[in-house]
């Protein structure tokens, strides 16, 4: 995968990865069960990308406007600390996060697939979005992935992140040895 040398340097002083959920970690559809509780499904290849940019030092955070014990317990099995769930102002819980965990806007990256992630999109270091996304997403993001939400996405955005930064071929060879 070759990376453009602009978005290199975007990305070197990366230290925070915001996610959204819906359309990002999944593939943005809704299932409920009989009795009305929402079932989510998660793509493991996501999950594996996600533990590998935490063990290359970079904190994990989740950002969602939808609450989901789905989404808690998944959060939870990945070591992911920083989740909010709920949230209408997206902008204000962005600065919330990067306060809290003292990160200037150029050390965060983010993944999301709508408008209403656009107040951390256009004021992050380094932006990325999915294909499905709207063209007014797209056009203001660094890197639109190949893969789509739910199915990928999430994995290739933590790989860029890692070969941009030089930490993926040491979590490789963690495999090949």
């Amino acid at each position: 995968m070759k990376i453009r040398k602009s978005l290199i340097t975007k990305i070197a002083p990366v230290k925070l990865a915001i996610f959204d959920v819906d359309g990002v970690l999944t593939d943005g559809s809704l299932h409920y069960s009989a009795t009305g509780e929402e079932v989510k499904v998660f793509n493991t290849l996501d999950g594996h990308g996600l533990k590998m940019l935490a063990a290359s030092g970079v904190t994990l955070a989740i950002i969602s406007g939808r609450t989901s014990k789905a989404l808690a317990k998944r959060a939870a099995d990945l070591g992911i600390r920083h989740v909010l769930m709920g949230v209408d102002k997206k902008a204000l819980a962005y600065a919330a996060v990067c306060k809290k965990l003292k990160f200037g806007q150029h050390e965060v990256a983010s993944i999301g697939d709508d408008i209403v992630d656009l107040p951390i999109l256009i004021h992050c270091g380094f932006s990325a979005c999915v294909p499905s996304a709207p063209e007014d997403v797209k056009c203001r993001v660094d890197m639109v992935t190949k893969n789509h939400g739910g199915h990928g996405a999430v994995r290739e955005f933590c790989e860029t992140i890692m070969r941009a930064q030089g930490t993926y071929t040491a979590a490789l060879n963690f495999y090949l040895e």
